[in-house]
């Protein structure tokens, strides 16, 4: 079935909220972090994009392929706020298409292509240096819906905790919905 916007995701060109400031991928308290930064599409569909620091690393000079996985799974994972559930990777298949340069900046836009009861079918691309620029690495994902209950039973109860203490946090993951 065809992805539908939530109406109450954010607007067209929107910045989206980091899902958890401590997140490897978007939060902003991580020091070594991606501080992945993301806008709402036009229609279910993010745009994303970080710079390759030197803590990114994997042979001299260029980014890790874990770390260009982990930004496209956040990419991809940040879907759910057009879509207004909560799910995590299933699964995730990628494909270098050229090596990434400490100090670049990587152009990443995620679409939905389906949804199939809780299943969400998405893919995305990252690009080097420009919104147009060479492709550098391309995904396929599923992803499926959760009640937030799963992070509850599975986190770290500590970091559940400070989570559910932070009111926005806690507001906006209580106002997401998961198909039965």
């Amino acid at each position: 079935m065809a992805p539908i916007r939530h109406p109450e995701a954010p607007a067209p060109g929107e910045p989206i909220d980091p899902h958890y400031e401590h997140c490897f991928g978007c939060g902003p308290q991580q020091p070594h972090g991606l501080h992945l930064a993301s806008r709402a599409g036009e229609g279910v569909d993010v745009f994303a994009e970080f710079t390759v620091g030197a803590a990114h690393q994997g042979g001299p000079g260029l980014a890790h392929g874990g770390v260009l996985v982990t930004a496209m799974d956040d990419a991809l994972g940040t879907l759910n706020w057009l879509l207004h559930s909560a799910s995590v990777t299933a699964r995730l298949e990628t494909d270098f298409r050229r090596p990434v340069p400490v100090g670049s900046t990587v152009y990443i836009h995620t679409w939905v292509d389906a949804v199939a009861g809780r299943k969400i079918y998405c893919q995305g691309e990252g690009r080097l240096d420009a919104p147009d620029g060479p492709l550098a690495i391309t995904a396929r994902a599923l992803f499926v819906q959760v009640k937030m209950d799963h992070f509850v039973t599975h986190g770290r109860p500590e970091d559940i905790k400070a989570a559910m203490e932070n009111p926005d946090l806690f507001k906006r993951a209580r106002a997401f919905e998961v198909n039965p």
